[in-house]
């Protein structure tokens, strides 16, 4: 048996090994079209360098590494995503792919390496582990099921909301933020990792501004994704925003992403309104819509229950990992 790592070269070989994965990882989340797939290696997040190699199993690839460089924040990290065909794990594939990842974070100067598991396959805690890396965060992932959706409920819950957010209105919007609220989405998403729970790991608050959340917006659009978004507003002022995206050529899957409310303006149950107002935006607009999934950390009790009054139930768990060199 003889194992073997190298640049990637070809994406095509690429897809069909990630995808197999996905199959494998997330057997109830559609996979990503070979198309949107391929238009990654073009449009990569502002900010953010990427290396590709593929790992051999006598001669045949089976195994694809992605080593993600930020290179605006978090400079110290590289972000790795190392997948090996199901039938073909533990001969040593992972862990030559890793040990190149590690070699190239080093040669870059980068101190922490971080990656995730599935939870639900023993497996991958083990080769973390057997790589000495350390548990840092652990999430949740949550899906409301749009067939079963409880309609009285929302409108409910939307209702007692209002009640605590007198002054305030909501906006919504799809793909690069207007004018007169991309300064606020760039504000709040500077907060993410400042306010979100992020356990042990390694993560500083991304400095953003208006073109990087602009430019970032325009590369999803390029690799074929959509963003469905929304905010509450007080006077001019951007008080909380709300994200779900989704691949266009997806018919029947959305992901809920960022939810975030600025402190100043927390007690409103404006975080509920968002979500609440930007769900019925993503219906609309995309009628076939079925599920949502979402992670939050599991320790971010508050928003899982708020999730978890719309209707969103707990499915899965991973894992975020992390290597210090």
């Amino acid at each position: 048996m003889r194992i073997s790592t190298g640049p990637l070269t070809s994406p095509e070989i690429a897809y069909d090994i990630s995808t197999a994965v996905e199959r494998h990882e997330w057997p109830d989340i559609p996979v990503i079209s070979r198309t949107n797939f391929l238009a990654v290696f073009d449009n990569p997040p502002p900010g953010q360098t990427r290396e590709r190699y593929l790992g051999y199993l006598d001669g045949k690839p089976v195994g694809f590494l992605v080593l993600r460089f930020p290179e605006l924040d978090n400079v110290e990290n590289v972000e790795i995503a190392l997948q090996v065909r199901p039938e073909c794990r533990r001969q040593g594939v992972g862990r030559a792919l890793f040990d190149l990842a590690v070699e190239r974070a080093r040669a870059r100067g980068r101190k922490h390496v971080q990656g995730e598991t599935v939870d639900r396959h023993p497996g991958g805690r083990a080769f973390a582990q057997s790589v000495g890396a350390r548990a840092g965060l652990s999430e949740v992932r949550s899906r409301l099921d749009l067939t079963t959706l409880d309609e009285p409920r929302l409108a409910e819950l939307m209702d007692d909301a209002w009640k605590h957010a007198e002054g305030y209105r909501l906006k919504r919007w799809v793909g690069v933020p207007p004018d007169d609220v991309i300064d606020g989405v760039a504000y709040l998403e500077s907060r993410m990792n400042a306010d979100a729970p992020i356990g042990d790991m390694n993560w500083e608050p991304e400095r953003m501004d208006a073109e990087r959340i602009r430019q970032a917006e325009q590369a999803r659009a390029r690799r074929g994704r959509i963003g469905y978004q929304a905010g509450a507003l007080i006077g001019d002022r951007l008080a909380a925003w709300t994200y779900i995206g989704s691949d266009v050529d997806e018919p029947a899957h959305a992901w809920q992403s960022t939810t975030i409310v600025d402190p100043d303006h927390r007690g409103h149950r404006l975080g509920l309104l968002v979500k609440i107002h930007n769900l019925a935006h993503v219906r609309e607009l995309k009628p076939s819509l079925q599920m949502i999934d979402t992670f939050n950390a599991a320790e971010n009790t508050f928003m899982i229950r708020v999730n978890q009054e719309m209707g969103f139930r707990a499915v899965d768990a991973l894992i975020d990992w992390q290597v210090d060199l």
